[in-house]
């Protein structure tokens, strides 16, 4: 194993050295197979005589930690110097392939950018990234990934005294947004063209000999962030915390904390509990998507003049509306376009809107839909048959008008619509169990949520509508 260190080499003054400080009496509780595979470790990797490596204790050959120093716009407010408060970037591991990717270690003390922090994570957070990750991750969502959770002994005191963790999670990069901004707000834009020619170098290399690399390069990240968004949108996703020093300069799901995806169908949901004003809820994430961009835009201004920047940030809306409106058309299973489909969309979601239908299990069932049948499977699900009759002999014109075969629809539907999505209530009864050192329920919602869009009579437990209790969970930024 290999390991690069370009952001410790290359980018002198964005980040502090230091070293994890372990836990008390750290144990190995689970670890993404999966992952592991990729990354080219094998099971013996994950014996208890390693725990060293994934509780901090111990380094790789050739790794050199630090936090990396950024600032940003939370909830719509400059929050000046914010960083690795509790997260220590390892070493960026070289694969096979030519790809690098970041190991970082979430929990793993206090950093100088801790602030008023302790520099730790509890387990209910650890899994519930760990969950997350996986999750988006086999949904097709651009996203960080988790391959190990580590418990111990160490109290760590939130709204309770919770167990202390860590998370080590890998990603390309974890350049944000607010890296950018941190730069541009204390006057050195120097380090503003030196952060974006390192980003160029490393992760958009076809772009280095080009006159106008940068404005390229930043029509790009608005495009990535557009359809980052629009995938979001598609699966019921809600981030729940969407500041500035949370987005992903590569278009990656960044920063798992209060997130949620949806039950019933509220397009005002609202996952964390500490957003009073509702900024980050579900129908807000493109808005606020482009928001973030605009801030990034202005901390790119020493680089791109401000043509240059309205033509980028002009792409937002038409990407994230293309991307969005194809996975749509492909979840009603709509093989061609038509200038109507919006509004089967649309009429769709205003009823779902009104019975508060289950967004997930909604989808679903629409893939068992017969162009033959004047009654569809769905029909049940609404008390307002009569509605949702007339919606239905619409889209049901619309499929026969395609000449398409059921099988062929349906098959592709179900690649698009997950019978199964990381609900909160599921993620609590595993980390609850976990919290006793029992990983079994954990373990099987891993495995469900690797195949998401699969048929699994053994996960049917997991397809369904979640009980009262359920919907009730609320989930905060604490970790």
């Amino acid at each position: 194993m290999h390991f690069n260190n370009s952001w410790h080499d290359e980018l002198a003054g964005f980040y502090t050295a230091l070293n994890p400080t372990p836990l008390k009496n750290p144990r190995l509780l689970y670890h993404s197979a999966p992952l592991a595979r990729e990354l080219g470790l094998d099971e013996s990797w994950f014996t208890a005589d390693k725990t060293a490596i994934w509780s901090g204790a111990q380094q790789l050959p050739g790794m050199q930690p630090l936090a990396q120093v950024y600032s940003g716009h939370q909830f719509g407010v400059w929050a000046g110097q914010l960083g690795d408060g509790r997260g220590i970037l390892l070493g960026e591991q070289q694969l096979d392939d030519g790809r690098k990717m970041d190991w970082h270690l979430k929990g793993a003390g206090l950093t100088p950018y801790s602030r008023m922090g302790d520099g730790r994570a509890v387990l209910r957070s650890s899994l519930r990234e760990f969950l997350a990750s996986e999750a988006m991750h086999h949904l097709g969502i651009p996203t960080s990934r988790a391959l190990t959770v580590v418990t111990s002994d160490e109290p760590v005191q939130r709204e309770t005294t919770e167990r202390g963790a860590m998370l080590l999670r890998v990603a390309e990069s974890h350049a944000r947004f607010g890296h950018f901004e941190h730069f541009f707000y204390a006057q050195q834009p120097e380090k503003v063209r030196q952060l974006a020619d390192y980003l160029i170098r490393h992760h958009w290399p076809h772009l280095q000999e080009e006159q106008d690399r940068y404005l390229l390069w930043f029509r790009d990240v608005v495009r990535r962030t557009a359809r980052l968004i629009a995938q979001w949108q598609s699966v019921g996703f809600a981030h729940g915390v969407m500041n500035t020093d949370n987005m992903s300069v590569l278009g990656i799901t960044l920063d798992y904390g209060p997130y949620g995806f949806l039950d019933d169908y509220k397009p005002d949901f609202i996952c964390n509990h500490s957003d009073y004003q509702g900024r980050y809820s579900f129908d807000n994430q493109p808005v606020v998507g482009l928001w973030n961009l605009n801030r990034l835009a202005h901390a790119l201004s020493g680089l791109l003049d401000t043509a240059q920047l309205k033509q980028a940030l002009a792409e937002y809306e038409p990407e994230l509306m293309q991307c969005w409106g194809d996975r749509m058309r492909a979840k009603l299973g709509l093989l061609t376009q038509d200038k109507d489909d919006n509004n089967i969309l649309t009429g769709l979601l205003s009823l779902m809107t009104k019975e508060g239908s289950d967004y997930t299990l909604t989808f679903r069932m629409l893939c068992d839909t017969e162009q033959q049948q004047s009654r569809s499977p769905l029909r049940d699900e609404f008390i307002d048959r009569e509605a949702f009759d007339s919606w239905y002999n619409i889209y049901r014109q619309r499929l026969l008008q395609e000449e398409s075969d059921d099988a062929t629809r349906q098959q592709k539907m179900k690649q698009v619509n997950p019978a199964v999505v990381l609900r909160n209530y599921l993620a609590q009864q595993a980390i609850e169990q976990a919290e006793q050192d029992d990983v079994s329920v954990l373990a099987r919602l891993h495995q469900a949520l690797i195949r998401p869009f699969d048929d699994a009579p053994e996960f049917a437990d997991l397809m369904r509508r979640p009980p009262d209790w359920g919907k009730k969970l609320e989930v905060s930024c604490s970790s």
